[in-house]
C-alpha cells in the first residue's frame, strides 16, 4: 500500500498529547525537566505505554528499557520499519526535543487503528532510553546498544553524577526489561525531530531532508595543580589547576573558531576542587565536546583538542589527563529513504530543503544497521535544551502529516 494522499494526522490530538505529555517533570520556566530512569520518566513512560495499547500496538521492552509498540503487518515474516525518538529530556529542556518524534509516531499508529488500514510490513513505534546522555554518558546509550556500538553491560555499568548506576535505575522502574536489544532486522528507521537550529524557520522551509548527521567526539579533561593558599602563594610558585582549565578553555573556542562555521567546540561542565575563594585550585575537571560534518575536519579537530591540552597542562606545571568518552563519525543518511521523505513533503504542498544535523540522535547509531533518515521541523529562533524551546501546531502537523506517508510508503515495500 503506497502512501495515501488524504490520510493525514489529527493535528488537535497531537498537540494535546504533546501538551499533555510536557506537565510531566514540567518547570516553572514551561520546559521540562524528565532525564531518563527518573520518577518523571515512568510516570511518561506509564502515559506513553498506555496511549500506545489504546492505538492498539503491543508494547514491549528491551533489557536498556527502551520500548517498542509494534503494529502487525499483513506478512508478519518481513522486519518491521521502525518509527520514532526519545521521551527523556535535559535538566532544563523544551517540551519538543524527542519527545515529537515519539507522539507525532504514536499519532500516526492511532490514525492508521481509525482508518483500518494495514501495511504489508509492521511498523514499531520506539522510545528509546537515554538519548540525552545529561544523566548517564554516553548519549544515544540504549540505541548504541542496539546498532552493536556498546555492550549491554557497558551500558548497565554506567553511572550518574551521584554515583548511581543505569542498571539499578532501571531496575528501580519496575519495568518488564525482557526483550534482548538489537540483534534483529529492520527494514528502515525514520525520526521526526524538531531542528535544534535556526535555518528552517529563517528561510521559510517546512520540513529539512536530513542529509547527513554531524560528527562528534566528546572528553573528560582533569588538571591536577596543588592547592595553597591564595593570598601567601606567590603567582611564579603557584600550581593552579584553573589556569590550566581557563587557557585550555580558550584553546577549545578558538578550535571551533578555526573550523567554522560548520565546526563547533563547547567546555559544558566544570567542577572546581575545594571549590573555595581563598585556595588556589588544586584540581579541575571539565568535558568537551567537538562537532563537524566532515570526517577529516574533525579528526583535524581532534588533534589540535589533544595537542591544546599538554601544551596547557606543561605550561601550567600541571598533571592530568584527557579522556574519550564518546566518538561518532558523520553520518550520511540513506538517499532512498530521503526521497520518500522529498517525494511526500512535494505531494503535501510543503516547501523542503536538505540541511544538516548539529544535534546527535539515535537515528546516528541506527544508521549502521538499515536504511535510515530524519525529518526535520522548525523550531523558534532555533532554540533547544533551553525552557523556551518551541514550535507551531502547523510545523508539528507537517512533520507528522510527512512521517506518516512516509511510513505508509516504506511499509508497503517487498
Amino acid at each position: 500500500m503506497p502512501s495515501i494522499p488524504n490520510l493525514r494526522i489529527n493535528s488537535d490530538r497531537l498537540w494535546d498529547s504533546l501538551m499533555e505529555m510536557a506537565e510531566i517533570g514540567g518547570t516553572p520556566a514551561g520546559g521540562c525537566n524528565r532525564q531518563a530512569l527518573t520518577p518523571e520518566d515512568a510516570r511518561g513512560r506509564a502515559l506513553f505505554k498506555r496511549w500506545c495499547e489504546e492505538a492498539g500496538c503491543v508494547v514491549s521492552v528491551d533489557e536498556l528499557g527502551s520500548m517498542f509498540a509494534r503494529r502487525a503487518g499483513t506478512d508478519e515474516h518481513l522486519p518491521p520499519v521502525m518509527i520514532g525518538s526519545h521521551l527523556d529530556t535535559q535538566p532544563t529542556g523544551g517540551k519538543f526535543d524527542g519527545v515529537l518524534g515519539v507522539l507525532a509516531a504514536l499519532e500516526v499508529m492511532r490514525v492508521l487503528k481509525e482508518s483500518g488500514v494495514r501495511t504489508r510490513r509492521p511498523i514499531e513505534l520506539v522510545n528509546w532510553t537515554n538519548e540525552e546522555g545529561c544523566r548517564f554518558a554516553p548519549a544515544m546509550l540504549a540505541s548504541g546498544v542496539f546498532a552493536g556500538a556498546l555492550t549491554v553491560e557497558k551500558a548497565l555499568a554506567a553511572t550518574d553524577s551521584a554515583g548511581k548506576k543505569f542498571g539499578d535505575e532501571l531496575k528501580a522502574m519496575g519495568l518488564d526489561c525482557s526483550a534482548p536489544v538489537g540483534g534483529r532486522k529492520v527494514a528502515a528507521f525514520v525520526e521526526l525531530h524538531i531542528e535544534q537550529g535556526p535555518i528552517l524557520e529563517a528561510e521559510g522551509f517546512d520540513i529539512g531532508f536530513v542529509a547527513v548527521g554531524q560528527g562528534h567526539r566528546w572528553y573528560d579533561v582533569i588538571y591536577t595543580g596543588f592547592g595553597s593558599h591564595a593570598g601567601s602563594t606567590p603567582m611564579p610558585a603557584r600550581r593552579d589547576a584553573m589556569a590550566g582549565a581557563v587557557a585550555m578553555i580558550a584553546r577549545v573556542h578558538a578550535i571551533g573558531r578555526a573550523h567554522g562555521p560548520a565546526g563547533v567546540a563547547t567546555v559544558g561542565e566544570m567542577q572546581v576542587a575545594p571549590n573555595s575563594r581563598n585556595i588556589i585550585p588544586a584540581e579541575v575537571r571539565f568535558t568537551i565536546d567537538i562537532r563537524h560534518p566532515d570526517g577529516p575536519t574533525l579528526d583535524r579537530m581532534d588533534a589540535e583538542v589533544r595537542a591544546a591540552f599538554a601544551a596547557c597542562r606543561d605550561a601550567a606545571r600541571l598533571e592530568g589527563g584527557l579522556v574519550d568518552v564518546s566518538f561518532n563519525p558523520p553520518v550520511p543518511f540513506d538517499p532512498g529513504v530521503l526521497d520518500v521523505i522529498r517525494a511526500e513533503t512535494q505531494a503535501l504542498g510543503l516547501r523542503g530543503r536538505d540541511i544538516v544535523s548539529g544535534a546527535g540522535h539515535d537515528s546516528f547509531h541506527m544508521a549502521k544497521v538499515c536504511p535510515t533518515a530524519m525529518i526535520f521541523v522548525p523550531c523558534k529562533d532555533g532554540i533547544s535544551h533551553n525552557e523556551a524551546e518551541d514550535i507551531t501546531r502547523e510545523w508539528a502537523q507537517g512533520g507528522a502529516d510527512v512521517l506518516l506517508q512516509t511510513a505508509l510508503e516504506l511499509a508497503d515495500r517487498p
